[in-house]
């Protein structure tokens, strides 16, 4: 059976820094890629980081590039992301997704890639 848990969400001031990690069980994870969604009240689910496969290879949204780094550890099956600089704007509701299993080692950027989901950790950043 499939399990993805985030952890390490919580509030935080303007400025500050978290690290969210994702503890994957269930499947292969090294055919898997990864990657960190969000979603905001009222707002549409977006991707906000993402690595493929063997970690060679990520993607981040504009609005994060710079502040968030994405990061997997084949050997404990898990991944993290650390969050610098936070801003009021990335508070959400912080999402682990698995997709695959994928040949390519490419990195996937819409919710229709990936088939397992943990149930999210809250970010609340203060002003």
């Amino acid at each position: 059976q499939v399990h993805l848990v985030e952890t390490g969400g919580g509030l935080v001031q303007a400025g500050g820094s978290l690290r969210l990690s994702c503890a994957a069980s269930g499947f292969a994870f090294d055919y898997y890629a990864m990657a960190w969604f969000r979603q905001a009240p009222g707002k549409e689910r977006e991707v906000v980081a993402a690595i493929s496969r063997s970690g060679g290879s990520t993607y981040y949204s504009p609005s994060v590039k710079g502040r968030f780094t994405i990061s997997r550890d084949s050997g404990k099956n898990t991944m993290d992301l650390d969050m610098n600089n936070l801003k009021s704007e990335d508070t959400a509701d912080y999402f682990c997704a698995a997709g695959g299993p994928y040949y390519r080692d490419e990195n996937y950027i819409t919710p229709f890639d990936y088939d397992y989901w943990g149930l999210g950790t809250q970010v609340t950043v203060s002003p």
